[in-house]
């Protein structure tokens, strides 16, 4: 079950400089201002964003454990996850992606220009604008459901019952579109203000219903179609608390609810939101494409979808509590850098920001590569997930990980091009991303099956990385890659120590505890993880790599405090 796995909002530019009125005025109401207050440094922003992101990453794993419990990869399961899809890609497209990257610099200036009753009046414009033009895509996706379900999961039309219920859910879920969108502005109305920890904590929200719902559906022993059903009411439910636990402390800073409109972008700063959503659009839409491409050559498998699912849902956790946390601090250096047209400094973030990528992302490579069935195994084998759907996951998990260095050295690349006003080159990679993803799907699908549709996704991710810092080498700053080289290679040979030790570890403990019981999957997934990390620290320091010192120092800096 996807979610709204943008678990980290990154810092909204600048800090706020201008001193705040002392009340906020929107639509003839009278609210206190938000008091000044300094905006938090840059450690503890990222901080909160990591922090956050791995909480919810945990409560997602959480959550797909009930699900896996509940409809393993069966038909139902497949169902819910492709009616999923759709509200998901639009939200995507509209909501969180486009349009953060397009109302948070304008309600950013209006604030500091204006003030508070600008920015508000601006905020509750977008909002009701958004109302009126994503109610009318819901309507609309709402009549026409049966033909888009038709294009994204043709092969479900030949098991009774699969295409209808697939239907049925996704008109259940199609508000969420509505309910997300709106929680993107609140998102970027608290972040423009340097409020981080609501919207960070925004998606675990979404998690905590979600396992809410559950548990109540396990509890209470619903069987059947109901169980998708009660999961598709859920993810309404989470979209509401994603946005209800961001309203209370926007409304202590003086923000009143209010329907504004202006559909015909009379307003500025209306029109230059709409404006700079529109690439934004194209960019996140080529991504899209991927999900859509893999969704439609699934759905011709049995528990594809499914597997495919369960997965990615471990590629997500270190993507996202590494590749979005560093991604966060690179995006705040590249705006400085770029203000100042410093392409030395660029070069230098660019360089740290991917050495810290390869520290953490090569050996969780590893690790998952070779832990990747007594993980799934401990994971998701419990009701009616099998041995057969652990087998058929993890084998989609081993072409997934192929792409995890590069998913995340994407997300420290793609902000420099951002920041020096050139999303076209992001753009351009984007597609040629999804190219790639389209011909290996097209000519090799027919033949390796759903499996090859994960190695697609890690091409598309290659190909984007490739792209992007090629780009930056040549229009952006020079890049040391000889330094880079020689670091990967060290840390590839500290990775290879750690993989011979958790290999051993963990063909020990197999052969000894077997994995029958669940105090022995935890030890036979667990063990070699905990055994592997210190050995590949002890590596690390032999060959003095110096983000370890990083990391061991900050560490020890916070348990002596």
């Amino acid at each position: 079950m996807s979610t709204s796995d943008r678990d980290a909002p990154a810092p909204a530019g600048p800090p706020q400089t201008a001193d705040p009125p002392d009340t906020a005025h929107e639509g003839g109401r009278t609210a206190p201002a938000a008091p000044l207050r300094r905006p938090p440094r840059l450690g503890i922003a990222a901080g909160l964003i990591s922090l956050s992101t791995m909480l919810s990453r945990l409560l997602g794993l959480v959550r797909e454990q009930l699900f896996a419990a509940l409809l393993g990869a069966s038909p139902l399961a497949d169902a819910f996850l492709a009616a999923f899809r759709i509200p998901n890609l639009l939200r995507d497209l509209f909501a969180e992606g486009a349009l953060s990257s397009a109302f948070v610099p304008a309600f950013k200036e209006s604030l500091k220009k204006e003030g508070a009753p600008a920015a508000y009046r601006l905020g509750n414009t977008v909002a009701g604008n958004l109302v009126v033009i994503v109610g009318i895509i819901v309507l609309a996706a709402a009549v026409f459901t049966p033909e888009i379900v038709d294009q994204l999961a043709e092969g479900y039309t030949a098991i009774p019952g699969k295409f209808e219920i697939t239907v049925q859910l996704t008109r259940v879920m199609l508000p969420f579109l509505l309910l997300v969108s709106l929680a993107a502005v609140t998102m970027g109305m608290l972040n423009a203000q340097d409020r981080y920890a609501a919207p960070a904590l925004a998606p675990a929200m979404f998690n905590v219903m979600a396992i809410t719902v559950g548990l109540g559906l396990w509890m209470a022993g619903v069987h059947g179609r109901w169980v998708a059903i009660g999961w598709a009411i859920g993810t309404l439910l989470g979209g509401t608390a994603q946005l209800g636990i961001q309203l209370p402390p926007l409304w202590r800073m003086g923000w009143r609810p209010r329907l504004r409109l202006d559909l015909r972008l009379r307003d500025p700063q209306v029109r230059r939101v709409a404006l700079v959503m529109a690439p934004a659009i194209v960019g996140v839409a080529a991504v899209q494409v991927n999900v859509f491409v893999n969704t439609m050559f699934a759905t011709q498998e049995q528990g594809a979808v499914s597997w495919l699912n369960y997965a990615f849902r471990f590629l997500q956790l270190p993507i996202g509590v590494f590749g979005v946390a560093i991604g966060t601090v690179s995006t705040t250096r590249y705006a400085d850098a770029a203000a100042d047209r410093d392409g030395a400094a660029m070069s230098h973030h660019l360089v740290e920001g991917l050495r810290m990528v390869a520290f953490l992302c090569v050996p969780a490579t590893v690790g998952l590569v070779l832990l990747d069935r007594p993980i799934i195994r401990l994971i998701y084998e419990h009701g009616r997930f099998t041995g057969d759907d652990t087998v058929a996951t993890a084998a989609a998990l081993r072409y997934y990980v192929i792409g995890l260095v590069a998913y995340a050295a994407v997300k420290v690349i793609a902000p420099a091009f951002y920041a020096m006003r050139a999303a076209r080159v992001a753009v351009i990679a984007s597609m040629i991303a999804v190219a790639g993803n389209l011909i290996s799907s097209v000519l090799l699908h027919p033949h390796y099956g759903y499996r090859v549709l994960a190695f697609g996704t890690a091409l598309s991710a290659v190909l984007n990385c490739a792209v992007l810092y090629v780009m930056f080498h040549r229009t952006i700053a020079p890049v040391p890659h000889r330094g880079l080289i020689a670091f990967v290679t060290r840390i590839a040979a500290a990775a290879l120590v750690m993989g011979a030790t958790v290999w051993g570890c963990h063909a020990g403990l197999d052969h000894i505890l077997g994995h029958r019981r669940l105090i022995s999957r935890f030890a036979v997934a667990l063990v070699p993880v905990v055994i592997g990390a210190a050995a590949y620290a002890v590596a690390c320091a032999a060959l003095r790599i110096d983000e370890l010192d990083q990391m061991t120092g900050k560490l020890r800096r916070r348990l002596r405090r």
